[in-house]
Protein backbone atom coordinates (compact mmCIF):
# COMPACT_ATOMS: atom_id res chain seq x y z
CA UNK A 1 0.00 0.00 0.00
CA UNK A 2 2.82 2.38 0.90
CA UNK A 3 4.44 1.64 -2.49
CA UNK A 4 1.27 2.58 -4.33
CA UNK A 5 0.90 5.87 -2.43
CA UNK A 6 4.55 6.69 -3.02
CA UNK A 7 4.18 5.98 -6.77
CA UNK A 8 1.14 8.26 -7.07
CA UNK A 9 2.96 11.09 -5.28
CA UNK A 10 6.05 10.64 -7.51
CA UNK A 11 3.96 10.65 -10.70
CA UNK A 12 2.13 13.83 -9.70
CA UNK A 13 5.41 15.57 -8.90
CA UNK A 14 6.96 14.46 -12.20
CA UNK A 15 4.01 15.69 -14.28
CA UNK A 16 3.97 19.02 -12.50
CA UNK A 17 7.69 19.51 -13.04
CA UNK A 18 7.39 18.63 -16.76
CA UNK A 19 4.52 21.05 -17.28
CA UNK A 20 6.44 23.87 -15.58
CA UNK A 21 9.53 23.17 -17.69
CA UNK A 22 7.45 23.18 -20.88
CA UNK A 23 5.84 26.48 -19.93
CA UNK A 24 9.22 28.06 -19.30
CA UNK A 25 10.48 26.89 -22.68
CA UNK A 26 7.38 28.28 -24.41
CA UNK A 27 7.83 31.63 -22.69
CA UNK A 28 11.47 31.77 -23.83
CA UNK A 29 10.47 30.90 -27.40
CA UNK A 30 7.77 33.61 -27.47
CA UNK A 31 10.20 36.18 -26.10
CA UNK A 32 12.78 35.21 -28.74
CA UNK A 33 10.23 35.51 -31.55
CA UNK A 34 9.09 38.87 -30.19
CA UNK A 35 12.66 40.13 -30.32
CA UNK A 36 12.95 38.93 -33.94
CA UNK A 37 9.73 40.67 -34.93
CA UNK A 38 10.84 43.87 -33.22
CA UNK A 39 14.07 43.94 -35.26
CA UNK A 40 12.53 42.75 -38.60
CA UNK A 41 13.26 45.13 -41.49
CA UNK A 42 12.01 43.05 -44.43
CA UNK A 43 15.30 42.17 -46.07
CA UNK A 44 14.80 38.42 -45.89
CA UNK A 45 11.34 38.42 -47.41
CA UNK A 46 11.47 41.35 -49.87
CA UNK A 47 11.22 40.90 -53.66
CA UNK A 48 14.95 40.31 -53.83
CA UNK A 49 14.38 36.77 -52.67
CA UNK A 50 11.62 36.29 -55.25
CA UNK A 51 13.65 37.43 -58.27
CA UNK A 52 14.73 34.79 -60.75
CA UNK A 53 16.57 34.35 -64.03
CA UNK A 54 15.72 32.34 -67.12
CA UNK A 55 17.20 31.21 -70.42
CA UNK A 56 15.17 31.38 -73.62
CA UNK A 57 15.10 30.42 -77.29
CA UNK A 58 12.86 32.07 -79.86
CA UNK A 59 11.71 31.66 -83.43
CA UNK A 60 11.05 34.96 -85.17
CA UNK A 61 9.62 36.37 -88.38
CA UNK A 62 11.27 39.47 -89.90
CA UNK A 63 9.63 42.02 -92.19
CA UNK A 64 11.25 45.02 -93.84
CA UNK A 65 9.95 48.59 -94.25
CA UNK A 66 11.97 50.91 -96.45
CA UNK A 67 12.62 52.26 -99.94
CA UNK A 68 11.91 48.88 -101.57
CA UNK A 69 8.50 48.45 -99.92
CA UNK A 70 5.52 48.07 -102.27
CA UNK A 71 4.36 51.70 -101.77
CA UNK A 72 5.84 54.90 -100.31
CA UNK A 73 3.60 54.68 -97.23
CA UNK A 74 5.60 54.17 -94.03
CA UNK A 75 3.55 51.14 -93.00
CA UNK A 76 3.96 49.34 -96.32
CA UNK A 77 5.64 45.92 -96.41
CA UNK A 78 5.54 42.80 -98.56
CA UNK A 79 4.39 39.87 -96.40
CA UNK A 80 5.64 37.41 -99.02
CA UNK A 81 9.19 38.42 -98.06
CA UNK A 82 8.72 37.42 -94.41
CA UNK A 83 11.95 35.69 -93.39
CA UNK A 84 12.81 33.51 -90.37
CA UNK A 85 15.22 34.35 -87.57
CA UNK A 86 16.36 32.59 -84.41
CA UNK A 87 17.14 34.13 -81.05
CA UNK A 88 18.90 33.15 -77.80
CA UNK A 89 18.11 35.15 -74.69
CA UNK A 90 18.83 35.51 -70.98
CA UNK A 91 16.38 37.34 -68.73
CA UNK A 92 16.30 38.49 -65.12
CA UNK A 93 13.15 39.42 -63.28
CA UNK A 94 13.90 42.03 -60.62
CA UNK A 95 10.51 43.49 -59.65
CA UNK A 96 6.79 42.66 -59.50
CA UNK A 97 6.35 43.98 -63.06
CA UNK A 98 9.86 44.42 -64.42
CA UNK A 99 12.14 42.18 -66.46
CA UNK A 100 15.36 42.86 -68.35
CA UNK A 101 16.05 40.58 -71.32
CA UNK A 102 19.26 40.37 -73.33
CA UNK A 103 19.08 38.63 -76.70
CA UNK A 104 21.16 37.65 -79.70
CA UNK A 105 19.13 37.26 -82.90
CA UNK A 106 20.17 36.25 -86.40
CA UNK A 107 17.92 36.53 -89.43
CA UNK A 108 17.45 37.90 -92.94
CA UNK A 109 15.60 40.86 -94.46
CA UNK A 110 14.65 40.89 -98.12
CA UNK A 111 12.93 43.06 -100.73
CA UNK A 112 12.54 43.36 -104.51
CA UNK A 113 10.79 45.92 -106.67
CA UNK A 114 9.99 43.35 -109.35
CA UNK A 115 7.92 41.27 -106.91
CA UNK A 116 6.52 43.91 -104.55
CA UNK A 117 5.69 46.91 -106.72
CA UNK A 118 2.50 46.98 -108.80
CA UNK A 119 3.30 47.84 -112.42
CA UNK A 120 -0.34 48.81 -112.92
CA UNK A 121 -0.21 51.44 -110.14
CA UNK A 122 0.58 54.61 -112.09
CA UNK A 123 0.79 56.67 -108.88
CA UNK A 124 3.92 55.03 -107.51
CA UNK A 125 4.05 51.27 -108.09
CA UNK A 126 4.93 51.56 -111.77
CA UNK A 127 8.00 53.68 -111.08
CA UNK A 128 9.21 51.37 -108.33
CA UNK A 129 8.73 48.39 -110.58
CA UNK A 130 10.78 50.06 -113.34
CA UNK A 131 13.52 50.86 -110.82
CA UNK A 132 13.91 47.07 -110.41
CA UNK A 133 16.22 47.09 -107.39
CA UNK A 134 16.46 44.20 -104.92
CA UNK A 135 18.42 43.14 -101.85
CA UNK A 136 18.85 40.74 -98.98
CA UNK A 137 20.46 41.62 -95.67
CA UNK A 138 21.55 39.17 -92.98
CA UNK A 139 21.13 40.79 -89.57
CA UNK A 140 23.08 39.87 -86.43
CA UNK A 141 21.49 41.74 -83.53
CA UNK A 142 22.32 42.16 -79.83
CA UNK A 143 19.65 43.84 -77.74
CA UNK A 144 18.81 44.75 -74.16
CA UNK A 145 15.09 45.23 -73.58
CA UNK A 146 13.03 46.27 -70.56
CA UNK A 147 9.64 44.51 -70.21
CA UNK A 148 6.78 46.02 -68.18
CA UNK A 149 3.99 43.61 -67.17
CA UNK A 150 0.39 44.75 -66.88
CA UNK A 151 -0.30 42.24 -64.06
CA UNK A 152 2.14 42.35 -61.16
CA UNK A 153 3.52 39.30 -59.37
CA UNK A 154 4.79 39.72 -55.79
CA UNK A 155 5.10 35.98 -55.14
CA UNK A 156 7.86 33.55 -56.04
CA UNK A 157 8.24 32.16 -59.54
CA UNK A 158 6.15 29.12 -58.48
CA UNK A 159 3.14 31.36 -57.87
CA UNK A 160 3.63 33.72 -60.82
CA UNK A 161 0.52 34.82 -62.70
CA UNK A 162 -0.87 32.45 -65.31
CA UNK A 163 -0.57 35.11 -68.00
CA UNK A 164 0.08 38.81 -68.38
CA UNK A 165 0.21 41.33 -71.24
CA UNK A 166 3.36 43.46 -71.48
CA UNK A 167 5.01 46.26 -73.38
CA UNK A 168 8.72 46.65 -74.02
CA UNK A 169 11.34 49.16 -75.08
CA UNK A 170 15.10 48.85 -75.33
CA UNK A 171 18.28 49.39 -77.29
CA UNK A 172 19.79 47.18 -79.99
CA UNK A 173 22.99 47.12 -81.97
CA UNK A 174 23.21 45.12 -85.17
CA UNK A 175 25.63 44.14 -87.90
CA UNK A 176 24.24 44.24 -91.44
CA UNK A 177 25.54 43.78 -94.96
CA UNK A 178 23.12 44.37 -97.89
CA UNK A 179 23.63 42.12 -100.91
CA UNK A 180 22.03 41.56 -104.30
CA UNK A 181 22.33 39.00 -107.09
CA UNK A 182 24.45 40.17 -109.97
CA UNK A 183 22.81 40.18 -113.43
CA UNK A 184 24.11 38.10 -116.32
CA UNK A 185 25.59 41.06 -118.19
CA UNK A 186 26.83 44.57 -117.53
CA UNK A 187 25.15 47.71 -118.92
CA UNK A 188 26.93 47.29 -122.25
CA UNK A 189 25.91 43.66 -122.71
CA UNK A 190 29.20 42.01 -121.74
CA UNK A 191 29.06 38.94 -119.48
CA UNK A 192 29.73 39.61 -115.80
CA UNK A 193 32.08 37.18 -113.98
CA UNK A 194 29.85 37.55 -110.88
CA UNK A 195 26.64 36.67 -112.75
CA UNK A 196 24.08 35.03 -110.42
CA UNK A 197 26.22 35.51 -107.31
CA UNK A 198 25.15 37.39 -104.19
CA UNK A 199 27.55 40.34 -104.05
CA UNK A 200 28.10 42.85 -101.24
CA UNK A 201 26.66 46.22 -102.22
CA UNK A 202 28.37 48.53 -99.74
CA UNK A 203 31.89 48.22 -101.28
CA UNK A 204 30.47 49.09 -104.71
CA UNK A 205 29.27 52.56 -103.68
CA UNK A 206 26.11 52.34 -105.78
CA UNK A 207 25.11 55.92 -104.93
CA UNK A 208 28.59 57.41 -105.38
CA UNK A 209 30.00 56.82 -101.88
CA UNK A 210 33.51 56.11 -103.23
CA UNK A 211 33.30 58.34 -106.30
CA UNK A 212 34.53 61.83 -107.01
CA UNK A 213 31.36 63.87 -107.29
CA UNK A 214 30.96 67.46 -108.31
CA UNK A 215 29.77 70.01 -105.76
CA UNK A 216 26.56 70.49 -107.76
CA UNK A 217 25.71 66.77 -107.81
CA UNK A 218 22.64 65.71 -105.83
CA UNK A 219 24.68 63.24 -103.76
CA UNK A 220 27.63 65.55 -103.22
CA UNK A 221 29.30 64.87 -99.86
CA UNK A 222 27.83 61.38 -99.50
CA UNK A 223 29.84 59.05 -97.24
CA UNK A 224 29.96 55.22 -96.97
CA UNK A 225 27.46 53.89 -94.47
CA UNK A 226 28.51 51.79 -91.50
CA UNK A 227 27.78 48.07 -91.26
CA UNK A 228 27.31 48.50 -87.48
CA UNK A 229 24.08 50.30 -86.62
CA UNK A 230 21.76 51.01 -83.69
CA UNK A 231 18.00 50.56 -83.34
CA UNK A 232 15.23 51.17 -80.80
CA UNK A 233 13.08 48.05 -80.19
CA UNK A 234 9.46 48.86 -79.22
CA UNK A 235 6.59 46.39 -78.98
CA UNK A 236 3.98 44.52 -77.00
CA UNK A 237 2.90 40.97 -76.31
CA UNK A 238 1.83 38.48 -73.66
CA UNK A 239 3.52 35.84 -71.51
CA UNK A 240 1.89 32.56 -70.50
CA UNK A 241 2.86 30.19 -67.69
CA UNK A 242 3.15 26.65 -69.09
CA UNK A 243 4.30 24.94 -65.88
CA UNK A 244 6.50 25.64 -62.84
CA UNK A 245 9.60 26.37 -64.93
CA UNK A 246 8.46 27.16 -68.51
CA UNK A 247 6.90 30.31 -69.97
CA UNK A 248 5.69 31.06 -73.49
CA UNK A 249 6.15 34.61 -74.80
CA UNK A 250 4.32 35.93 -77.86
CA UNK A 251 5.24 39.41 -79.04
CA UNK A 252 5.38 41.75 -82.01
CA UNK A 253 7.50 44.86 -82.28
CA UNK A 254 9.50 47.17 -84.48
CA UNK A 255 13.18 48.06 -84.71
CA UNK A 256 13.44 51.77 -85.49
CA UNK A 257 16.91 52.04 -87.01
CA UNK A 258 19.21 55.02 -87.49
CA UNK A 259 20.18 54.04 -91.05
CA UNK A 260 18.49 54.29 -94.43
CA UNK A 261 20.75 51.66 -95.98
CA UNK A 262 19.35 48.29 -94.94
CA UNK A 263 18.49 47.98 -98.64
CA UNK A 264 21.51 49.96 -100.00
CA UNK A 265 19.01 52.55 -101.30
CA UNK A 266 18.62 56.07 -99.94
CA UNK A 267 19.44 58.97 -102.25
CA UNK A 268 19.67 59.87 -105.94
CA UNK A 269 21.13 58.16 -108.98
CA UNK A 270 24.58 59.30 -109.96
CA UNK A 271 26.18 59.63 -113.36
CA UNK A 272 27.10 56.06 -114.26
CA UNK A 273 30.51 57.22 -115.42
CA UNK A 274 31.67 58.07 -111.89
CA UNK A 275 31.14 54.52 -110.58
CA UNK A 276 34.10 52.16 -110.34
CA UNK A 277 33.77 49.24 -112.72
CA UNK A 278 31.06 47.38 -114.64
CA UNK A 279 29.70 45.56 -111.57
CA UNK A 280 29.09 48.77 -109.60
CA UNK A 281 27.28 50.31 -112.57
CA UNK A 282 25.17 47.20 -113.15
CA UNK A 283 24.10 47.08 -109.46
CA UNK A 284 23.33 50.80 -109.31
CA UNK A 285 21.04 50.90 -112.37
CA UNK A 286 19.01 47.71 -113.03
CA UNK A 287 16.06 48.87 -115.11
CA UNK A 288 17.72 47.48 -118.25
CA UNK A 289 17.02 43.93 -116.98
CA UNK A 290 13.25 44.35 -117.48
CA UNK A 291 11.48 43.32 -120.70
CA UNK A 292 11.57 46.06 -123.33
CA UNK A 293 7.75 46.03 -123.42
CA UNK A 294 7.66 47.26 -119.81
CA UNK A 295 10.04 50.16 -120.40
CA UNK A 296 9.39 53.63 -121.82
CA UNK A 297 11.56 54.94 -124.67
CA UNK A 298 15.20 55.03 -123.54
CA UNK A 299 17.34 58.10 -123.25
CA UNK A 300 20.92 58.08 -124.56
CA UNK A 301 23.60 60.09 -122.79
CA UNK A 302 27.37 60.23 -122.63
CA UNK A 303 28.61 59.68 -119.09
CA UNK A 304 31.59 61.38 -117.49
CA UNK A 305 33.81 58.43 -118.34
CA UNK A 306 33.07 59.03 -122.04
CA UNK A 307 30.92 55.90 -122.43
CA UNK A 308 27.43 56.14 -123.94
CA UNK A 309 24.59 54.61 -121.91
CA UNK A 310 20.88 54.13 -122.54
CA UNK A 311 18.62 54.54 -119.52
CA UNK A 312 15.00 55.19 -118.65
CA UNK A 313 14.30 58.92 -118.27
CA UNK A 314 14.58 59.72 -114.57
CA UNK A 315 16.82 56.73 -113.80
CA UNK A 316 20.57 56.05 -113.97
CA UNK A 317 21.66 59.60 -114.58
CA UNK A 318 22.72 62.60 -112.48
CA UNK A 319 19.84 64.98 -111.72
CA UNK A 320 18.27 66.44 -108.55
CA UNK A 321 14.96 64.88 -109.61
CA UNK A 322 16.32 61.39 -110.39
CA UNK A 323 15.59 59.81 -107.04
CA UNK A 324 16.78 56.28 -106.35
CA UNK A 325 15.33 56.37 -102.81
CA UNK A 326 14.15 58.77 -100.14
CA UNK A 327 16.73 59.88 -97.59
CA UNK A 328 14.09 61.46 -95.33
CA UNK A 329 12.86 58.17 -93.82
CA UNK A 330 15.01 55.66 -91.95
CA UNK A 331 14.50 51.94 -92.50
CA UNK A 332 12.52 49.78 -90.06
CA UNK A 333 12.19 46.06 -89.54
CA UNK A 334 9.43 44.24 -87.69
CA UNK A 335 10.09 41.27 -85.43
CA UNK A 336 7.31 38.80 -84.54
CA UNK A 337 8.43 36.27 -81.93
CA UNK A 338 7.49 33.11 -80.07
CA UNK A 339 9.87 32.46 -77.18
CA UNK A 340 10.15 29.64 -74.64
CA UNK A 341 11.99 30.49 -71.42
CA UNK A 342 13.24 28.05 -68.78
CA UNK A 343 13.67 29.29 -65.20
CA UNK A 344 17.18 28.57 -63.94
CA UNK A 345 17.92 27.04 -60.51
CA UNK A 346 14.42 25.60 -60.19
CA UNK A 347 15.43 22.78 -57.79
CA UNK A 348 17.07 25.22 -55.37
CA UNK A 349 14.08 27.56 -55.47
CA UNK A 350 11.62 24.74 -54.75
CA UNK A 351 13.60 23.64 -51.69
CA UNK A 352 13.73 27.20 -50.40
CA UNK A 353 10.14 28.33 -50.87
CA UNK A 354 8.03 25.19 -50.62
Amino acid sequence: MKRIVFGVIFLAFFLGFTEEASAQLNRKSIQKNNRRMASYKGQRYGFKNKAYSAFGISVNALNYYGDLSPTPQRGSTDISFTKPAIGLSFMHRFGPRYTILGQFMYGTLKGADSESADFGDVESGKYRYQRNLSFRNRISELSAVAYFDLFDNTATYLSRVKWTPFVYIGLAGFLHNPQAQAPATDLRGAALPEAGQWVDLRPLGTEGQYSTLESTDANSGIKPYSKIQMAIPIGLGARFKLNDVLDLWAEVGFRYTFTDYLDDVSRNYVDLGVLDGPLAKAMSYRSNELPVSELPPLKTYTARDGIVYQTIPGYGQESPSNMRGSKDDKDIYMVTSLRITYILGATLHRAKYR
